[in-house]
């Protein structure tokens, strides 16, 4: 059955019959129903042409209410470099102690916490990415359940890792914590992509996905901002609240309709599509195209020859997204700017200056995605990219007389990272995936994604050690050269395809 035979047979019905729905969605759905029942779809559709001012309000809705999640991951991104900071500035405060007052210098108090080297800071710093690559792991089973219920259930143990840490007493206890923060982290980040991604119009589709990874920067600088002030253990107790408020926000969103057509619950399929469209926007042909696309054969073979290219696809931006030297330089950044800019600027106040910026560059990408396109978006990105980590290379290398450089050269690396390479891949997982293998193809991708980021954050120190802090930097531009041949070569352009169909066109290539 074709997707317009299917949709004149949706009109026929008149109407679904009338089930509870959700209480966020009793209005709207009551609105489906005898919208439907009395007008039928033809006298449905006149009605629609007046009322498209606010069609769009409901997802960008709902995309905000996910967003917190994002947020929350942020808010953990970003706690690790003034974590790292004020734990280093406790050993330092007892160096001293104990060179000027020997009998004290052992003397500690709850607040002050414990000695960490820069090995354990490392690992500090990605094992949330390690814990973060098993939750991806397991993200393409938990889609199975459901998008906005997986919300639900993560946000608790996620809240419960921070509250860990509060009262964290030794370093391996924060490893612990860190690993169940990431593991809970990669989940929610998953979820809410793809939720978004299936809720969203496709005029609106990057705009909405953009939000979420501006989100993620506000966290990042919300973690930058207090941890200026407050110390390692008042800021995870913060932290806290981010998963709670993700519970909460999330109770009162739908489903997305194409999980629910994937589970044969038609109707509130059917009420929820309405709720994210308006009450009187014509959803008939549009839930009949879901509903073609979830009722089409399905091989069940997980390596069809079609479903290499966009698992290749994906995994190599992935790739060039997280050893592009900018992500590592989120873990550390306070440290690498008090080891790089000495002490003529203060290495919080710079953190938070390039967390401003990349939050600003993220804005800019929301509003570029659909209209410059994801290809010269990456291109630019990987380009600028390049350029400016071997200027910081070279700038390094030279010491604290070229620290205004240097800051140049770091945000200029932060607003490329953050217009193409560091939201688009994630939107490329759900637009280049058909629907029936999206939760395998996202788990994948999701899991090469951490491997590499935990690989890149842990080895950076390593990497500082061998090569210096300039060499680090140069072999990071490097990657960003290959990154940008490998996207003028192989990616393709999906701006403004319908989410079925950019992925139908990826299986035809």
């Amino acid at each position: 059955m074709t997707a317009s035979q299917d949709c004149s047979q949706v009109a026929s019905l008149g109407g679904f019959p009338r089930l509870p729905a959700p209480p966020s969605l009793s209005r709207s759905s009551s609105n489906v129903s005898s919208t439907l029942s009395k007008d039928g779809c033809t006298n449905f559709t006149v009605r629609v042409v007046s009322n498209t001012r606010y069609k769009h309000l409901s997802q960008v809705l709902a995309a905000l209410a996910v967003s917190l999640g994002p947020l929350a991951a942020g808010l953990g991104k970003g706690y690790s470099s003034p974590a790292i900071a004020s734990l280093q500035e406790i050993q330092e405060s007892r160096e001293l102690a104990r060179r000027s007052k020997p009998n004290l210098a052992n003397v500690t108090t709850f607040h002050d916490g414990f000695p960490v080297s820069e090995q354990q800071a490392s690992w500090v710093a990605s094992l949330s990415l390690l814990g973060a690559l098993f939750g991806g792991a397991m993200a393409g089973v938990a889609l199975r359940y459901g998008r906005r219920r997986i919300l639900i259930v993560c946000a608790v143990p996620f809240s419960a890792s921070w509250l860990l840490t509060v009262f964290a007493t030794s370093v391996e206890m924060m490893f612990a914590t860190a690993f169940a923060g990431g593991y809970c982290c990669a989940l929610v980040l998953l979820v809410t992509q793809v939720y978004v991604s299936e809720i969203a119009s496709p005029e609106v589709r990057g705009a909405l996905s953009a939000m979420l990874k501006v989100a993620n920067h506000v966290g990042v600088l919300l973690s930058f901002v207090l941890g200026a002030y407050i110390n390692w253990r008042q800021l995870a107790c913060v932290l806290v609240a981010a998963p709670l408020l993700l519970l909460v926000a999330s109770a009162w969103l739908p489903e997305s309709p194409s999980f629910l057509l994937v589970q044969g619950r038609e109707q509130e399929a059917a009420q929820a599509l309405q709720w994210l469209r308006g009450p009187q926007a014509d959803i008939t042909c549009e839930l009949a195209t879901l509903r073609s696309n979830v009722l089409r054969p399905k091989s069940h073979l997980r390596w069809r020859p079609q479903m290499w290219r966009p698992v290749l696809l994906t995994c190599g931006l992935m790739f060039f997204q997280r050893f592009s030297g900018a992500h590592a330089f989120n873990f550390y950044a306070v440290p690498i700017l008090r080891q790089t800019l000495g002490s003529g600027v203060n290495a919080h106040a710079g953190a938070i200056v390039v967390s401003i910026v990349q939050l600003l560059a993220a804005l800019a990408s929301g509003l570029l995605i659909d209209r410059v396109g994801r290809v010269p978006l990456l291109a630019a990105s990987l380009a600028l990219m390049a350029a400016s980590l071997a200027g910081f290379g070279a700038a390094a290398s030279q010491g604290a007389a070229s620290a205004w450089l240097q800051l140049s050269c770091v945000l200029l690396f932060t607003v490329a990272f953050s217009l193409g390479i560091a939201p688009i891949p994630w939107l490329l997982l759900a637009e280049l995936f058909p629907l029936e293998d999206r939760g395998a193809g996202a788990a994948i991708g999701t899991g090469f994604s951490y491997t590499c980021a935990f690989i890149g954050v842990k080895t950076f120190v390593d990497f500082q050690q061998w090569l210096g802090i300039g060499g680090a930097f140069w072999l990071y531009s490097l990657i960003a050269v290959a990154g940008l041949f490998f996207v003028l070569a192989f990616v393709p352009e999906t701006k403004g395809r319908d989410l079925e169909g950019s992925s139908d066109q990826e299986q035809q290539a």
